[in-house]
């Protein structure tokens, strides 16, 4: 049965939410195949952190997962490619020839999928863009396809979220690193950000005053801009235009996943165009659900609410199991000086002065001095932004480098797959080591001599020489 509920629909903005749609579904796609490229050196059953050994002991409503049910290594495959191509064919369309009952279906498969890998991904997963894509992916559940007008309760929604979002980041930067106040933070983050980007070497070189400039865009975009989202059109809609805008200058300038391109679609889905076609009336079912994921909604924002307001904000962080409401923010504090964890091995039997080592090398963090960082979001690679983390905190790396290394000493083809450069193709290497390096942007004069882009320091070591015992020593799995 279809009800004629006027306030219910918001039909001017059928593009905002096919935007929505489909850019959440492409955001989908590239987390699961991510998912599945990199599971199983990472969290999987011989991983350096496995899923068996963090769901030991843990209850389902304290870490909702599927894999409670049962863990492997080929089951999760298969959970990362089955909803990489089921977001596929959403991303291509098939949510809008299929009732609107298989259409909400679907999304609900794929959040339900992807919340089962983040709930067990851990320290890997412990990054505010994993409840981003989730919170999103749970109100494209409840968005409709082309078979009914968009509803405009989850339009606020997605509103209340994207509010969140960029005033939850205005907030925790005013409230951090003075350097946000007196405007003198972009001096050092183009350079010191957890994964550069190729143009990131010129936007670190602009002016200082244009990089005044940008906090200050970026103060205007985060703590007034959000507020427009709330005015009637076409103030929202420009609004949510400025936020786009701001959004494509980071994407740009450095490798941040796809939290950008999240908060993109967030905000089309704020843009109105008075043309459409025509929709029919919602279900009562339809209307009934969608008002009680409000209430829910409402009722959970409490927390994330409370949060923003409090003095001891508190960023990226989840509520609930199920990351329906969430906290997000970054960058409260930015680095002045950019280290980098540098990870060699040899195959020498004996350690001494002269020792060679050879150096390993990363698909995204700095290593070579003279290799220009590469583009790699909204891709995300898990392993070289914790290098970047154990470079700031080796406490915050004690869980999980040393099994990597381990996994170097064998050659570990799934954990190799995860690099760049492996110096010893033919057998492992006899000792692993890291040492901590200091790095900078060369200077245009520099870069001109040198033809390098990086200028590097050793500061010391960071883990002493290691090796397998004898009689495993030269194995690989």
């Amino acid at each position: 049965m279809c009800v004629s509920v006027g306030w219910f629909s918001a039909p001017d903005y059928w593009l905002g939410r096919l935007v929505f749609e489909r850019g959440a579904a492409v955001i989908y796609v590239i987390a699961f195949v991510a998912a599945a490229r990199q599971f199983r050196a990472l969290i999987g059953e011989h991983g350096m952190l496995p899923v068996p050994l963090h769901l030991s002991g843990q209850s389902f409503w304290r870490i909702p997962s599927l894999f409670h049910l049962c863990y492997s290594d080929r089951l999760f495959a298969t959970v990362s490619w089955s909803g990489a191509a089921l977001s596929a064919a959403v991303a291509a369309g098939a949510a809008d020839l299929v009732p609107l009952w298989a259409a909400m279906l679907m999304w609900l498969v794929l959040w339900a999928l992807y919340l089962s890998i983040v709930n067990v991904g851990q320290t890997w997963y412990g990054f505010g863009w994993e409840s981003l894509l989730l919170e999103t992916g749970f109100l494209a559940i409840f968005l409709g396809n082309d078979r009914t007008a968009p509803p405009v309760l989850i339009l606020w929604l997605a509103r209340w979220l994207l509010f969140r979002v960029e005033f939850g980041a205005g907030l925790i930067k005013m409230r951090g690193d003075p350097c946000w106040r007196n405007l003198t933070c972009l001096f050092y983050h183009h350079e010191t950000q957890p994964m550069p980007g190729p143009l990131s070497w010129f936007f670190h070189h602009l002016p200082k005053p244009l990089h005044r400039i940008e906090v200050a865009g970026n103060h205007f975009a985060q703590l007034i801009v959000p507020f427009g989202l709330f005015a009637p059109q076409p103030v929202a809609s420009v609004a949510a235009a400025i936020v786009v805008v701001t959004q494509l200058w980071l994407v740009a300038s450095g490798n941040f996943a796809w939290l950008n391109w999240a908060t993109i679609i967030l905000a089309c889905s704020a843009i109105a165009r008075p043309t459409h076609p025509t929709l029919s009336a919602p279900p009562m079912w339809f209307v009934a659900l969608v008002i009680a994921v409000t209430a829910v909604t409402v009722f959970l924002s409490y927390w994330p609410a409370r949060n923003m307001i409090s003095s001891t904000q508190r960023m990226n962080m989840s509520f609930n199991p199920f990351h329906l409401v969430n906290t997000y923010g970054a960058f409260g504090s930015i680095g002045r000086i950019r280290r980098e964890v540098v990870i060699e091995g040899t195959e020498e039997p004996e350690i001494t002065k002269q020792t060679a080592w050879k150096e390993y090398g990363f698909k995204g963090k700095p290593g070579a001095v003279d290799r220009l960082p590469r583009q790699w979001a909204p891709y995300h690679l898990r392993l070289d932004w914790l290098m970047w983390f154990a470079a700031i905190s080796p406490s915050y790396a004690q869980p999980w480098l040393t099994p990597f290394l381990h996994r170097l000493l064998r050659n570990d083809p799934p954990t190799l797959r995860l690099l760049r450069h492996n110096p010893f193709p033919e057998s492992p290497p006899r000792y692993v080591r890291a040492q901590l390096y200091e790095y900078r942007f060369t200077t245009p004069a520099e870069l001109r001599h040198d033809r390098a882009w990086w200028h590097r320091t050793l500061v010391g070591g960071y883990v002493r020489p290691m090796a397998l015992p004898q009689k495993t020593h030269r194995t690989s799995r």
